[in-house]
């Protein structure tokens, strides 16, 4: 008999990584140098804080804040996460110009009083914002207010977005940027020299927006126009240092003002442009950098065709973005939620209060609930937490405060306030448009959509009709089935409360100890009708404790307290008398 072939050896499966100095070697610094090098070009460590000046133009910052000595004694210095390592060393060029400054971090105690020096004159306070509440673009306004901040001074990015209450001074930055390998890889993109193309970036890197332009031009490119940040935008308190002005308009008479786009200007010796049709059919757009997925699904509806430089490594995509379709099905989602939560993605913006009410207004009409949520920044793990909720109507910046969810990470559909006001809409009229901005999106639904009423005092007589007054509602069109148009199914629950004008209540006696009563179209509590109580009543599960009631062995009355281990994650008590017992083995 043949021998038998004998079997490879069998190696188990690795668990877990070999955690040895050479696989987990910590090179936090080495890694800063290289973030650093990608926005300040190679540099020394001698030469780093002269780069940082020179960067974030520190000495017009100096420049400004002594030019107002009797001004700002309580500044606040706001870093996105990407650019807080350069805090430190701009907090020490700082304290440089002044000696009597007094700089703090996020959270440290705010005296009540402004201090002073020897002389009586009163001392700067600056502070580090390293975490903002909402997004980096935005003005940290609530983080400042809590340490009575006079002025905040914004670096990186931003969306210009006027605030309500406090100065501002934005530094842009002017990033490293190789402008001839970016003209290269357009010339290759756009070989035809007579081809419509817009030149964007975002805030930063518009600071060489000016040079690439020039550089295609000089090539025969006559049709190419440029966009510059919009500084009238950001209101009448807010001032930006270290950028340059429009030299090449200023020097050139052929080139002009041609349209302006939210928060930049568009800049060209061709005709102007009148209107957003206008824009989308003749001109392509060329953007450096990658923007955030907001405002890049913005920029695919008013362009004709867009392509985006990544400054990383060099290259030009075309795709694949955000797709506006899948705003489409949401905003049918939305026709047929019973219940919308408004989440709050920012505090900060002049005109947040005035878009809640307006949404608020505009959902009360159409007979369907809804809750207001401040949440921080939203993630997965906190709008999981609210079940209720059907369809969720963020209200956040349109740069980077609005969620666009790609791969269906959450659990239930965001929309914004534009794809609201067109889902509650008796008749669908879907444009192609995408409209962020707050004022814009909502400018239809003061109280138009509510029969023109136009003052507070007409709009509170709305509201009590809403639920007293049957004339308000045609019985035909409040009986009317709904059906969800991505599903097919029948809906019965897209307007909850449409049912309470139904309703005939009592006034809730002083004797009377019924808690809860179950009348047609809902429930009453103390006389409040509940629209709540009936998915409350529908959830299999009740809450702890409720899914042993069937056992033969439950306890009505619980377990007694007891004393639970004490310490940290890292080394409870239980422990520590382990270890403890183990050496003294070890040691025997």
């Amino acid at each position: 008999m043949a021998d038998k072939e004998e079997s490879p050896e069998i190696v188990p499966v690795a668990v877990s990584t070999v955690q040895t100095e050479d696989e987990f070697a910590f090179d936090k610094f080495a890694t800063k140098d290289k973030l650093r090098e990608f926005y300040l070009g190679p540099y020394t460590k001698e030469d780093l804080f002269e780069k940082i000046s020179n960067y974030y133009s520190i000495p017009d910052l100096i420049q400004f804040l002594k030019s107002n000595p009797d001004k700002f004694h309580n500044v606040t210095l706001q870093f996105p996460d990407s650019l807080v390592m350069d805090s430190s060393i701009v907090s020490r060029l700082l304290q440089d110009a002044f000696p009597n400054s007094q700089f703090h971090k996020e959270g440290s105690a705010l005296g009540s009083s402004t201090p002073q020096d020897s002389t009586g004159s009163p001392i700067r306070r600056f502070w580090i914002l390293a975490d903002t509440a909402y997004s980096s673009c935005c003005v940290d306004e609530v983080a400042a207010e809590h340490v009575n901040a006079d002025l905040v001074i914004h670096f990186g990015d931003a969306c210009l977005n006027v605030i309500q209450k406090l100065p501002v001074v934005y530094l842009f930055g002017k990033p490293y940027l190789d402008c001839q390998k970016v003209v290269e890889e357009f010339t290759i993109k756009y070989s035809n020299k007579d081809a419509k193309v817009c030149l964007m970036a975002d805030a930063p890197y518009s600071y060489h927006i000016e040079t690439i332009y020039k550089s295609l031009v000089d090539l025969g490119y006559s049709n190419i126009a440029y966009s510059q940040v919009n500084k009238e935008m950001a209101g009448p308190t807010a001032i930006i240092l270290g950028q340059s002005e429009h030299q090449l308009a200023d020097n050139d008479d052929n080139i002009k003002e041609i349209y302006t786009l939210g928060n930049r200007v568009l800049y060209g010796t061709g005709d102007v442009i009148t209107d957003s049709t206008e824009l989308q059919e003749t001109f392509e757009l060329f953007y450096l950098t990658i923007p955030q997925d907001p405002h890049l699904l913005y920029l695919t509806t008013v362009f004709n065709d867009v392509a985006l430089y990544d400054v990383a490594d060099g290259t030009i995509m075309t795709g694949p973005f955000p797709s506006l379709m899948k705003r489409y099905k949401f905003m049918n989602v939305a026709r047929t939620s019973g219940c919308i939560g408004i989440l709050i993605n920012t505090l900060s913006l002049r005109n947040t209060k005035e878009t809640i009410n307006k949404l608020i207004h505009l959902i009360k009409s159409n007979g369907k609930k809804h809750y207001l949520f401040v949440v921080g920044k939203p993630n997965v793990a906190k709008l999981a937490n609210f079940e209720t909720i059907d369809i969720w109507c963020i209200l956040g910046c349109g740069q980077s405060g609005i969620i666009i969810d790609q791969f269906n990470e959450f659990y239930k559909p965001i929309i914004t306030p534009y794809e609201l006001t067109l889902a509650l809409n008796k008749e669908i009229t879907w444009t192609g448009k995408w409209i962020t901005d707050f004022e814009n999106a909502l400018q239809n639904v003061t109280l138009d959509d509510i029969e023109g009423e136009a003052d507070e005092e007409k709009l509170k007589l709305h509201r009590d009709n809403l639920t007293v007054n049957d004339q308000d509602y045609d019985s035909t069109d409040s009986d009317a089935p709904e059906f969800d148009v991505v599903t097919g199914k029948f809906v019965s629950t897209s307007r909850p409360l449409r049912a309470l004008k139904h309703l005939e209540l009592e006034a809730p006696s002083n004797s009377s100890t019924e808690l809860v009563k179950n009348v047609r179209g809902g429930t009453v509590i103390k006389g409040t009708v509940s629209t709540s109580v009936s998915n409350l009543q529908s959830r299999h599960w009740g809450g702890l404790g409720t899914d042993f009631k069937d056992d033969e062995e439950y306890d009505e009355e619980g377990a007694a307290v007891e004393e639970g281990i004490t310490g940290v994650a890292r080394s409870y008590q239980f422990d520590r008398t382990d270890a403890a017992e183990k050496n003294q083995q070890v040691n025997i």
